[in-house]
């Protein structure tokens, strides 16, 4: 607990514990916590919803043809916006590459809303970071941070998955590897030419060649554009992260043209996590961290200097989290460049 650490002291301490033989612990506690805070169903309809993005897509007929189509809503009326993508950051190849957008989650929670984000894969690359002190075992860390050589490509960051202790879950960087990669598990992938996907992982423990980078997080919770029906079984997902208990969860998908898309919304359940990717054009996703401490999406600007901008509201976390160093794991979006993608640790 007096390592150095970007977490305050209570979060600290809560980690501390579970990673000393004290996780039981833990997840009981927070099972207890989180299905007392449940919100009850019903009340009062949201009259607006919070504004994320910078311009709303250009209405050009070519540039909406290469957009993702506006998330239906959930509700018969639908608010201003809702749905709507809008732009974020600098305009790539006349179009803005990271769109977001807000939309209402379930009629029986009218007041919950889901954050959202669409990478275009044309026009990005990803690459994933330890952290700190996760995944616990890598053998280079890098700079624990967006590298100060790619900031001028900036265009997201976002949280990884559950920790290593969660659910054994591997991680490989540039053909190395980082924990033991798991059959079954879902991983996000990065490959050397670019493209990104959400798949089942069915190779051995570490990645291979034409593989920037591997992240897993538990089993895929959509695949085929079907919700997972092991969903159903608590025990799958821990503890706390069974059907009942509803909190802060974040997930990432692939949609049927290889773009990413990122979901964070709080009082969620595994289930609903799936179906908030599946409105949103997954095709095949996996859940990454939950509670309220976790969820983060900022994205950036560069008019001048770059500006980040959480686009998901966690009073927890800075704008500035993955701009300096930071205990846990994540995934940066940057703007696509000539030749091979690897993952840049400077």
């Amino acid at each position: 607990m007096v390592q150095p650490s970007s977490l305050p002291l209570g979060v600290r301490s809560v980690e501390w514990l579970r990673t000393h033989h004290m996780n039981w612990l833990v997840d009981n506690v927070e099972h207890v916590y989180y299905t007392w805070k449940t919100p009850a169903k019903g009340g009062p309809e949201l009259k607006t919803l919070p504004v994320v993005g910078v311009r709303p897509i250009a209405a050009p007929r070519a540039v909406a043809a290469q957009s993702p189509p506006r998330i239906q809503p959930v509700f018969a009326q639908r608010l201003p916006g809702e749905g709507v993508w809008r732009g974020t950051g600098p305009i790539v190849a006349g179009r803005p590459p990271v769109l977001v957008t807000t939309f209402r989650t379930e009629t029986d929670y009218p007041r919950v809303v889901a954050y959202v984000a669409w990478f275009d894969h044309t026009r990005t690359s990803f690459a994933w970071y330890p952290g700190r002190y996760e995944p616990p075992n890598a053998p280079v860390r890098g700079p624990i941070q967006v590298p100060y050589g790619q900031r001028w490509r900036l265009l997201a960051t976002f949280n990884g998955g559950f920790i290593y202790l969660d659910g054994h879950n591997g991680s490989s960087i540039n053909g190395v590897g980082y924990e033991p990669l798991q059959r079954g598990l879902a991983t996000i992938i990065g490959y050397r030419d670019g493209r990104v996907d959400i798949r089942s992982w069915s190779g051995g423990p570490t990645a291979g060649a034409g593989i920037a980078f591997a992240r897993q997080s538990l089993p895929l919770i959509l695949d085929h554009g079907a919700l997972s029906p092991a969903l159903n079984d608590s025990s799958q997902w821990g503890f706390t992260l069974g059907n009942a208990v509803r909190v802060w969860r974040t997930g990432a998908g692939v949609d049927r043209h290889g773009n990413i898309i990122y979901a964070a919304a709080d009082y969620q359940t595994v289930t609903t996590l799936a179906r908030i990717l599946q409105r949103a054009g997954a095709v095949r996703a996996m859940e990454l961290d939950i509670n309220p401490e976790w969820p983060t999406l900022i994205t950036y600007t560069h008019d001048g200097q770059l500006t980040p901008t959480k686009v998901v509201p966690n009073y927890q976390q800075s704008a500035w989290r993955y701009l300096v160093a930071d205990d846990r794991d994540f995934f940066a979006v940057y703007r696509r460049i000539p030749g091979a993608v690897t993952v840049p640790f400077k």
